[in-house]
């Protein structure tokens, strides 16, 4: 009876730290990563905690290992993310560079014609 009524109450500290956590304003994915990575540790170390009596330790042990888990994996997104943006700057760039080269070889192209016609006279 107290085992099941410390599960519950562990359960409920866990969920109601997630749930504080995730209301916040707009979160980086690390801190989404470590908010969801908590719960499914918490969860997952109160199930093999409580296969070996220590429920509570094993939701602790649980939740730390998977906020870490989830920070590193929300990070590399993170920064994928700003490699993306970085490169698709640099895509945009180029690509405005072309359309000014191709315009000024279009302008040099008519300047020519326009040459070669009154040179004639």
């Amino acid at each position: 009876m107290r085992t099941q009524l410390l599960k519950i109450v562990t359960f409920s500290i866990a969920v109601l730290f997630l749930v504080s956590l995730s209301a916040c304003a707009r979160q980086s994915r690390a801190a989404q990563g470590a908010i969801g990575g908590a719960g499914v540790g918490a969860g997952l170390g109160a199930i093999i905690g409580s296969t070996t009596g220590h429920t509570a330790e094993g939701t602790a042990i649980g939740a730390g290992a998977g906020v870490l888990t989830g920070a590193l994996i929300g990070e590399a997104m993170d920064q994928s993310d700003v490699e993306r943006e970085r490169l698709e700057e640099e895509q945009r760039r180029q690509s405005e560079e072309i359309e000014r080269q191709r315009r000024e070889l279009e302008d040099l192209r008519r300047q020519r014609q326009y040459d070669d016609t009154y040179r004639r006279y």
